[in-house]
């Protein structure tokens, strides 16, 4: 018999719905997951915070396999799960669509300065110029982190004509290399960062990488806030050579109230909202956590395994 310990908020998705052969251990709060942990082989802890998920972990002596919702794993114990031959699988995909609706969302709202409607219909003021003349059509879009929301948001915008390259750690056919995009930074008007977070990605868009820039560009990120350095995209936001700015992550997060990026005119923060704007994220993690757990009954690979050597 398979023991699984499962969060009681996926009930509703799951129960009823499981494999011959695997016995639920539902918990609603810590205490409950701290006493059940030690017998569990499957574990999906998603919506609960984080620490108590950390803490539970080490007590799992016997876990086989252990399942996350969110795409990105640098929080969890990597080396641990490696040492004990845990296998691991993440949720890489489920938040594709609702990213890449947030990036173009953000491309839109900085491209027609839509913060600017906004603020004039607060005031009940009829513009008679529109404060963002851009158009999507025929700019040069840079997608860093080719995955499956990195595609997804190239898709999208290919259907506004925007021309995308995209680039990865092992680039494809037209897909620019590690050592290719650092170089042609400066042909592009937006660049957009996804890739997954790692100590190789850790820093990887700083001052050099803000200064190859083409003049007036902007960038987004939606992969974590420790991949830019901070202190370098604010000095090329105040020395005017950024256009601006679209930022999902932050670090630290919550970004303080003191933080000179909120006073910044042309940077968005989104704090950390674009995988979670969507009413079928539960659904579709308990569909994927299904049809991983008829896999591991049935002694089959598991999809969308992480390499714990990469970290992705």
């Amino acid at each position: 018999m398979t023991v699984a310990v499962l969060n009681a908020n996926s009930r509703p998705w799951i129960e009823g719905k499981l494999p011959e052969g695997v016995e639920p251990l539902w918990f609603e709060d810590a205490d409950e997951l701290m006493e059940i942990a030690p017998r569990a082989e499957v574990a999906w802890l998603d919506m609960i915070a984080p620490p108590s998920a950390k803490e539970a972990i080490p007590l799992m002596s016997g876990l086989k396999w252990y399942s996350a919702m969110s795409s990105g794993v640098d929080w969890l114990p990597l080396d641990t799960f490696r040492e004990r031959g845990v296998r691991l699988t993440n949720g890489a995909g489920i938040h594709a669509q609702t990213v890449s609706e947030y990036a173009v969302m953000g491309m839109l709202t900085m491209a027609k300065g839509w913060r600017e409607v906004v603020r004039a219909q607060d005031r009940h003021e009829w513009l008679t110029q529109p404060p963002g003349k851009r158009e999507l059509l025929g700019s040069e879009v840079l997608v860093i982190g080719a995955g499956e929301i990195g595609a997804r948001i190239a898709e999208i915008l290919r259907v506004f004509g925007a021309n995308v390259t995209s680039a990865r750690r092992r680039p494809g056919p037209g897909e620019l290399g590690q050592d290719q995009w650092q170089g042609a930074l400066g042909r592009f008007d937006w660049v957009i960062l996804i890739v997954p977070s790692t100590p190789q990605t850790t820093g990887m868009f700083g001052a050099d990488q803000f200064a190859a820039m083409k003049p007036g560009a902007t960038l987004l990120n939606f992969a974590r806030g420790t991949v830019i350095d901070q202190d370098a995209l604010l000095a090329a936001i105040d020395s005017g050579h950024l256009g601006g700015a679209f930022l999902d992550v932050t670090t630290p997060e919550p970004l303080p109230s003191d933080h000179p990026l909120w006073s910044r005119e042309n940077v968005h923060i989104s704090m950390h909202l674009s995988g979670r704007a969507q009413d079928a994220l539960f659904a579709r993690g308990s569909a994927r956590f299904l049809d991983n757990l008829g896999r591991y009954q049935r002694g089959e690979e598991l999809a969308h395994q992480v390499d714990l050597s990469v970290g992705y």
